[in-house]
């Protein structure tokens, strides 16, 4: 092994798996895992008759930095390797990608897709898989993709199916799962191992070895006293209470404190329980209550004025989308008050003092003839951006030489990245144009980062395993970790449980590990034989409430304005991805608005334009058309945007999935008969 450049502590990590034998490989962020697998696969092509090598990953980002930096240089001179994500063309005839090649990256939602489909050319069974590797596979729990594909490989092994592929999963952690007691946490390592059929290993022999190539930052709490005086915050609340006496909270409700994810959880539930009874003064007045909450958190982490902005942005939508009376008031109740929140945020008096503990950090570690790489990890895509306009805009940052930049997940929202955005920002990052990286939890995992000598968890709530990832991204010698929080706040009370989180997650693996193979392989099977029990009870429950009543008996409902805009038979599903309403009338209901752009092109559709409610001033954005086959032009609309009345009376759900009725499959040829007569059909 030694030819292939493997560390001591990594070729004693694949023993097993040189022996094929399913195993989960436990290195930190940086141990090495990736470069473990590679080698592994390797060995399993030289030796393996017909082999066919799977590796699946949980980003789509992940793919290209796993073929580039690890599988191809390593592997392509001998074999065929191919990626594929969602932004490729190879996903539509995956079936026949998999079946050339001999090394497949890709994303682990396309592999279930391609074993649940019935298209040939898509088509794979785990049987045609020699090697399943699973990146960041503590992931496989519960209903991730993960998960369902292992659920489906665990059937077929219960049920005596012999040729499926050796698994080799990889993680940083396994956590705990929430337990904060050894023996649940047993349980949880032991339920990771079920579900991927997998013994778990680390390093024993070589752990000094390890500890050297991997040093673990020092670890600094920068502490902040708490603020004194919060103008600013206290106006926001005084404002809460207002709209409170306004709607008339129901006697049997009862809203916790302002500024805590309970009283979101709270608002929540509010906004659902004024749409399900018919009460828009209480579902309205709970969407603007949870807008003053984020504004709360925002004030609580970032600059004051943050927090105004974003509720200027919000009031700046309202104000021209007003129906009633309630709308009127809310809209109102902001103006008045805009001058004064304006006046109140521009005071630097009051200013939020973690800002300038923060500011401190970066100074320490960052100077302008000095070279420093660092990562400031924060919740949300909004704090990043608001981060990085600060650093741009702080005189004292800019002199230090700090350059920045945000990182945040992909998607289409207007927070969100591209993934042509995402990878220049990592090549700028790597290459030094950049030397501070503001990111969300998406650059804690995978992402093949440059060793940083600063990682700062900024307003960050998270569990022991993000805790793990983002520590480990502090991999350059005499590197720090800090974690800035308020002191005796909820963000320090969390790192110190985590920290004994992380030595709990080590004593439970090392008692899995100590349990003889006979007792691991009972525990295993009775795991695994009971969560397809579980399963398929699920599954049951689900089909049974999924009929629960026909299509036609539900009326779709705008969840804003409460007007009646569709039936639930007027929904088909397209490509099992799109839910489209085709029945004509919809039309009436709605207007466009911008183009939609999505970063990436699609085999039989492409997107066109916004839809969004016009009952009056309305303006709820319902999704967006999608042009089919270059033909038909269908509305493509998202549940979570309305409400459903059924003969039970109304309710709302977030997912497509949880809609008590059946949706029935798109029919290209129907609807083109139906709206075509002239079609030549011959």
């Amino acid at each position: 092994m030694g030819d292939f450049g493997l560390y001591s502590y990594q070729e004693e990590v694949v023993e097993r798996a040189l022996r094929r034998e399913n195993i989960i490989i436990w290195l930190p962020t940086g141990g090495g895992k990736t470069r473990a697998a590679v080698y592994v696969a390797k060995r399993h092509l030289e030796t393996t008759k017909q082999a066919k090598v799977v590796v699946l990953v949980n980003k789509v980002h992940l793919v290209d930095q796993h073929y580039d930096k690890e599988f191809k240089p390593h592997l392509g001179q001998h074999c065929s390797l191919v990626p594929v994500s969602g932004e490729s063309t190879e996903k539509d005839f995956f079936g026949k990608v998999v079946e050339k090649s001999d090394v497949v990256i890709c994303t682990a939602q396309i592999l279930y897709n391609a074993m649940i489909t019935t298209e040939e050319i898509k088509h794979v069974e785990l049987s045609d898989i020699t090697l399943l590797i699973i990146d960041e596979c503590h992931h496989t729990n519960k209903e991730d993709v993960y998960n369902k594909i292992m659920r489906c490989y665990v059937e077929k092994k219960l049920k005596g199916e012999r040729k499926l592929p050796q698994i080799l999963g990889l993680t940083a952690s396994p956590g705990t799962g929430g337990a904060r007691i050894l023996e649940k946490a047993v349980d949880h390592v032991l339920q990771i191992c079920a579900n991927l059929d997998s013994a778990i290993v680390s390093t024993t022999n070589y752990a000094s070895e390890l500890k050297e190539k991997v040093p673990r930052p020092r670890k600094k709490f920068d502490i902040v006293e708490k603020r004194l005086l919060d103008p600013f915050g206290d106006h926001l609340k005084r404002m809460m209470q207002m709209i409170h006496e306004f709607m008339t909270l129901p006697p049997d409700f009862r809203l916790r404190e302002p500024g805590t994810q309970e009283y979101e959880a709270d608002v929540v539930i509010l906004e659902q329980k004024g749409v399900k009874e018919n009460k828009r003064i209480v579902a309205q007045c709970a969407l603007h209550l949870r807008q003053y909450n984020d504004a709360l958190f925002i004030n609580d982490t970032l600059r004051m004025m943050d927090a105004y902005r974003s509720l200027e942005t919000f009031y700046n939508i309202k104000s021209t989308a007003a129906i009633d009376g309630t709308d009127f008031f809310l809209v109102g109740l902001f103006e008045e008050n805009q001058t004064e929140l304006r006046k109140l945020a521009n005071n630097s008096q009051y200013e939020n003092p973690k800002m300038a503990k923060l500011e401190s950090v970066l100074l320490k570690q960052f100077h302008p003839d000095e070279q420093s790489r660092g990562i400031l990890f924060s919740k949300t895509r909004i704090s990043t951006h608001c981060l990085s306009d600060w650093v741009i805009n702080n005189k004292a940052l800019q002199e230090a030489g700090i350059k920045a930049a945000f990182f945040t997940g992909a998607g289409n929202g207007i927070n969100s990245m591209t993934l042509n955005e995402q990878t220049d920002t990592i090549r700028n990052f790597r290459q030094g144009t950049l030397n501070l990286l503001i990111s969300t939890s998406v650059a804690e995992e995978g992402l093949d980062i440059p060793e940083c000598n600063l990682v700062v968890r900024y307003g960050l709530l998270t569990n022991e395993i993000a805790q793990q990832q983002a520590s480990g991204r502090a991999r350059a010698q005499n590197s720090q970790y800090s974690v800035v929080a308020q002191e005796g706040g909820k963000e320090e009370r969390r790192e110190h449980i985590n920290e004994h989180l992380e030595e709990l997650t080590g004593l439970a693996v090392a008692k899995v590990q100590e349990m003889s193979l006979h007792i691991f392989q009972t525990k295993i099977n009775q795991l695994q034989t009971q969560a397809i029990v579980v399963s398929k009870a699920a599954e049951k429950s689900k089909m049974e409430s999924k009929g629960r009543f026909p299509a036609s008996s539900i009326h779709l409902l705008c969840r804003n304005c409460f007007k009646s805009v569709g039936s639930g038979s007027d929904v088909k599903l397209v490509d099992n991805t799109h839910y489209v309403n085709v029945n004509p009338d919809f039309a009436k209901h709605y207007k466009v608005g911008g183009q939609v752009r999505l970063d990436k092109t699609f085999e039989d559709w492409e997107p066109g334009c916004t839809i969004i409610c016009n009952n009056g001033n309305c303006n709820k954005d319902w999704g967006f058309e999608i042009k089919y086959k270059g033909e038909a032009l269908l509305p493509n609309i998202a549940i979570k945007k309305f409400a459903l009345e059924t003969p039970e009376g109304r309710t709302t759900v977030k997912k497509w999935k949880d809609v008590p009725f059946y949706v029935e499959d798109f029919s290209f040829e129907k609807y083109y008969q139906d709206n075509f007569s002239d079609m030549d059909t011959e």
